[in-house]
C-alpha cells in the first residue's frame, strides 16, 4: 500500500471514528477533560505525526471521579439485564466500525491489519459474552445450621473500576475490563497508553453515542490521557475500589503495592515468558506454524508472544532447519498491506531494547542463528522495522529469563522425558502461557497435570497466544494472578455478600450458643 494510499485511509477511518485528522502538525485540539500538555502520537508505520491529545491535570482528575461517582448512583441501579442492553448495542456499533477501528489500532500501533481487525472483534465477542452474562451474575443458596433461617449469597457492584492498559492491545484488553464491568453495575475510568492515546479517544466516541441515544449519564465510561503519573491519580485513591493494569511486571509491583497500601484491590496482567514444549511426538507442520506466529505476530509485541521455544534433542536440528526456512518466508512492511507478515515496533526505544536483546544474548554465550537487525530505507522511514531474529540459547541466561518485547525468539534443547521439559518451561519467574507440541497422550496430560505447566494458560498442539474471550485470561507467579475475560472472571468485579433471612419467632445462635434473657 503506498504512502498516498495509508494517508487517504487512516483520514477516512478518523473521519468515521470522530477523531480529527492533523493537518500539517497542529494540534486536533481534543480535549476530553484534559487541560494539561499535548501528547503527540506518532505512527511506527510512517513516522508521521497522527495527532495530539490533552493530558488530564489533577483538577481535571477531581471532574472524572466526580463525573463517575454520580453516573455510578444511576447506572448500578438499572437491572442487570439493562445494562447488558446497553453492552450490546455498544458492540453493535463496533461491528458497523470495526474496518475504521482496526486501521486505527494497525496504524497507530503498528500490529498487521487482520490484527487490528482481530482485536476490534476481540471487542465485539466480549460484549457478546457479557450481554449473556448480565442474565447470569448468579449467587447460591445455602443451608442454615439455624432452623427456619435460609443463607444465599449474592453479588453487588463495586463502584468505580480504574483500567490501565498497554499500548499493544490498545483497545481489546479495555473491552475486557469495561464490558464486564458495565454489566457488573460499575462505571468505569480509562488511562490507557500515552502511545496510542487515539485508539482511545475513538472508543470513548463509540460509547459516548450509546450513552447519549439511551439518555444515560457520560460518567458511566471516562477516558484520563497521560503518563504514569497520571495512572498514580487513580492507584492512590481510595474512591477506585479497584485497579486492572496490564504492563510490565516492574510496573505491576508498583501498582499492587499502592492500591494495597490503601487496601483496595488490584487485577494485574503483567509480562510473559511463555515457552512451546516440541517433544518427539509433535507434529512439525502445526510446531512451525504456532511458533512462527508466537513468534512474529504484532512483532512480538504480545504478553503471550512465544519467546522460548524448548525441543527435545532427537528433534532439534529438524524444527530449527524448518523454523530458519520459514523466517526467509517472512514479508516485512507497511502493516496495513496485508501482504506483509510483520509489522513495526512501537517506538525506537523498543527498537534498542531489541538491538540490546541480540546483543546480550551473544555475549552470555548464545549462537544467533537468524541474526535479524534494523531495516533502512523506503517503507522503513520510521524506524521501527525490524527482523525476527532466533537465537540458540540457555534457559539460565540472563537474557531468556527476562522478557523482550520484541520478535527474538530462543531455541533451548532438552533431553529425557517430558518432565524434563517442563522444568525448563517453568524455570521462569513469569507464569503467562504455554503450549506443548504432541501427539502422545501422556504427555499432553502430564503437561496439564498438577505436576505440569505452572502457567494460567496451557494449550495442547496450539501456540501460546491468540486466546479466546470465553475462558480466564491471567496468569500467575510474577505474571500477577489476575484474571480477566472469560469463566467466571466477572467476580473480581463486584463485591460478594453473604445472606442470612430468619424467618421465625425464634433467634437461635450460630454453633449452638446459648444466650437467654
Amino acid at each position: 500500500m503506498e504512502i498516498l494510499t495509508i494517508e487517504k485511509t487512516i483520514e477516512k477511518a478518523l473521519n468515521q471514528l470522530g477523531v480529527q485528522k492533523v493537518n500539517e502538525g497542529t494540534s486536533t485540539g481534543l480535549n476530553f477533560f484534559g487541560n494539561g500538555d499535548l501528547i503527540e502520537s506518532f505512527s511506527p508505520v510512517d513516522g508521521k505525526l497522527i495527532g495530539k491529545v490533552t493530558t488530564t491535570t489533577k483538577e481535571d482528575f477531581e471532574n472524572v471521579v466526580t463525573t463517575a461517582q454520580s453516573a455510578f448512583k444511576t447506572w448500578r441501579l438499572k437491572p442487570a439485564p439493562q445494562r447488558g442492553e446497553i453492552v450490546r448495542q455498544f458492540g453493535e456499533k463496533l461491528r458497523e466500525l470495526k474496518q475504521p477501528l482496526g486501521e486505527l489500532v494497525s496504524y497507530e500501533m503498528g500490529k498487521s491489519l487482520q490484527e487490528g481487525l482481530g482485536e476490534v472483534q476481540e471487542m465485539i465477542d466480549i460484549c457478546d459474552f457479557a450481554v449473556g452474562l448480565s442474565r447470569q451474575l448468579n449467587g447460591s443458596t445455602l443451608h442454615s445450621e439455624r432452623p427456619g433461617h435460609r443463607m444465599y449469597d449474592q453479588y453487588h457492584p463495586l463502584g468505580i473500576v480504574g483500567i490501565i492498559s498497554a499500548f499493544n492491545f490498545p483497545v481489546a484488553v479495555w473491552a475486557w475490563n469495561t464490558a464486564l464491568a458495565w454489566i457488573a453495575g460499575d462505571v468505569c475510568i480509562w488511562k490507557a497508553s500515552e502511545k496510542a492515546p487515539l485508539c482511545s479517544i475513538a472508543c470513548q466516541n463509540i460509547i459516548a453515542d450509546v450513552l447519549k441515544e439511551n439518555n444515560l449519564p457520560e460518567g458511566i465510561s471516562c477516558i484520563i490521557n497521560g503518563d504514569y503519573k497520571v495512572g498514580e491519580y487513580m492507584t492512590t485513591d481510595k474512591r477506585i475500589p479497584l485497579i486492572s493494569a496490564t504492563g510490565s511486571i516492574r510496573m505491576g509491583k508498583i501498582v499492587a503495592k499502592t492500591v494495597a497500601g490503601r487496601l483496595g484491590k488490584s487485577l494485574l496482567e503483567l509480562g510473559g515468558n511463555n515457552a512451546i514444549i516440541v517433544t518427539p511426538d509433535a507434529d512439525i507442520k502445526m510446531t512451525v506454524i504456532g511458533a512462527v506466529f508466537g513468534a512474529v505476530g504484532t512483532a512480538g509485541q504480545r504478553c503471550t508472544s512465544t519467546r522460548r521455544l524448548i525441543i527435545h534433542e532427537s528433534m532439534y536440528d529438524q524444527v530449527k532447519d524448518a523454523l530458519v526456512a520459514a523466517y526467509k518466508q517472512l514479508s516485512i512492511g507497511n502493516p496495513l498491506d496485508e501482504n506483509n507478515h510483520v509489522g513495526p515496533l512501537i517506538d525506537t526505544a523498543a527498537v534498542k531494547m531489541y538491538k540490546n536483546a541480540l546483543k546480550k544474548v551473544v555475549e552470555e554465550g548464545g549462537n544467533l542463528i537468524v541474526e535479524g537487525g534494523v531495516l533502512s530505507g523506503e517503507g522503513y522511514e520510521s524506524g521501527c522495522y525490524v527482523k525476527p531474529a532466533i537465537a540458540e540459547a540457555k534457559n539460565n541466561f540472563e537474557i531468556v529469563q527476562n522478557e523482550t518485547f520484541a520478535p527474538v525468539l530462543y531455541l533451548l534443547k532438552y533431553s529425557g522425558d517430558v518432565h524434563n521439559a517442563i522444568e525448563i518451561q517453568n524455570g521462569v519467574v513469569q507464569g503467562l502461557s504455554s503450549a506443548i507440541m504432541t501427539n502422545n497422550l501422556r504427555e499432553a496430560e502430564a503437561f496439564l497435570s498438577q505436576a505440569g505447566s505452572d502457567c494460567g494458560i496451557a494449550n495442547v498442539n496450539i501456540g501460546t497466544s491468540g486466546a479466546e474471550i470465553g475462558g480466564a485470561f491471567g496468569g500467575e507467579k510474577e505474571t500477577g494472578g489476575g484474571r480477566e475475560s472469560g469463566s467466571d472472571a466477572w467476580k473480581v468485579y463486584m463485591r460478594r455478600q453473604t445472606n442470612t433471612i430468619n424467618y421465625t419467632t425464634e433467634l437461635p445462635l450460630a454453633q449452638g450458643i446459648k444466650f437467654d434473657l
